[in-house]
This record gives C-alpha cells, structure tokens and sequence, in this order.
C-alpha cells in the first residue's frame, strides 16, 4: 500500500510544494455572505440568494443558499420537483406545512435540520411575528428548481412531531 502511495506522490508534473496550479482557481472557493446572487427562482413570502451553483463556482451537484422570511410571514406553496433539499435554522422560529393541502405541520428552532424529500408540497413559515426567520438551504443538484402551487389549505393541519427513530421519545 505504501508502495502505490509513494507513486502517487510522483506522478506528478510540478513540483509538490508549489501546489497544483489548477487548485488556484479551480480549488476552495470562498464566496462572502454579501456577495450572494438573488437572482434565483423564487417564491412568493421568501428570499432566497445563492451562494453555491453551477454558474457560481461550478458546482455539478449541489446547490446551496440562504433564505430569509420576514416575520409572520409565510411562502406561497411549492415544491422542488426532483430535488432533495436540506434547510439548517440559523436563527428564528421556522414551521412547516406539507402535503397535497398542506396538511402537515412541524416545527424547527436554531441548530436544527429539516429534509424536504423531491416532489413534495410544502410552505415555510415564519412562526415568530416579531423575529426573522433565516436559514442555510442545500439542494441536491446544481440547479435551482422551485414550481409554485395553487393549494387550497386544510383548515387546520395535522401537526407531526419529529421523532430521530434512533433516540425515541428524546433520549440519547
């Protein structure tokens, strides 16, 4: 094993210090928080910029952003057709409603992750009406899909608690 190591190391066509080249530019991006791009497809209610993509940095799998909504406000719904999507709560009180009437509903705090399966209808709210709602999104393709929905609401939505199946009943 060490052998194809050591091979490895000198198959190279620059000098190992030095770096590779390309990785200057084609490496580690660092894109500052004030530099996202908001010309993204958006949904009524919310503020999504970019700041991983395809056109950004080159991104072939993945897309990720930051969304901001205002306080008691919500988004129209929408789904992301084939794209899985991850949303992390950085600050704010964010619930969600899903389902063909939006009949579900959950709620997520600070520190907390929620998974947004392909194909799904669903809307973000703001729960807080005092507080901004911004969170970190990630998508699962370079692409930014986002289809808006003319869903006529259940009246009240069945609310769901999140339960990690390998720590029931919050234990850890």
């Amino acid at each position: 094993m060490s052998h194809d190591h050591d091979k490895h190391n000198h198959d190279h066509d620059h000098d190992p210090a030095q770096g590779d080249p390309r990785w200057k530019h084609d490496g580690v991006r660092v894109i500052p928080g004030q530099q996202l791009d908001p010309n993204v497809p958006s949904t009524a209610g919310m503020d999504r910029k970019a700041a991983i993509n395809f056109a950004r940095v080159g991104a072939q799998k993945l897309w990720a952003g930051t969304v901001t909504i205002h306080p008691d406000a919500k988004t129209g719904a929408h789904h992301h057709g084939h794209l899985e999507s991850v949303i992390y709560v950085v600050r704010g009180r964010a619930r969600m409603r899903w389902g063909e009437q939006l009949e579900f509903t959950a709620e997520a705090g600070p520190g907390d992750f929620i998974y947004v399966p392909p194909w799904v209808p669903h809307q973000e709210i703001n729960a807080s009406p005092t507080e901004v709602l911004e969170c970190v999104l990630c998508r699962s393709d370079g692409e930014a899909v986002a289809v808006n929905l003319d869903i006529a609401p259940v009246e009240k939505p069945e609310q769901v608690l999140w339960v990690d199946p390998t720590h029931p009943h919050g234990a850890v």
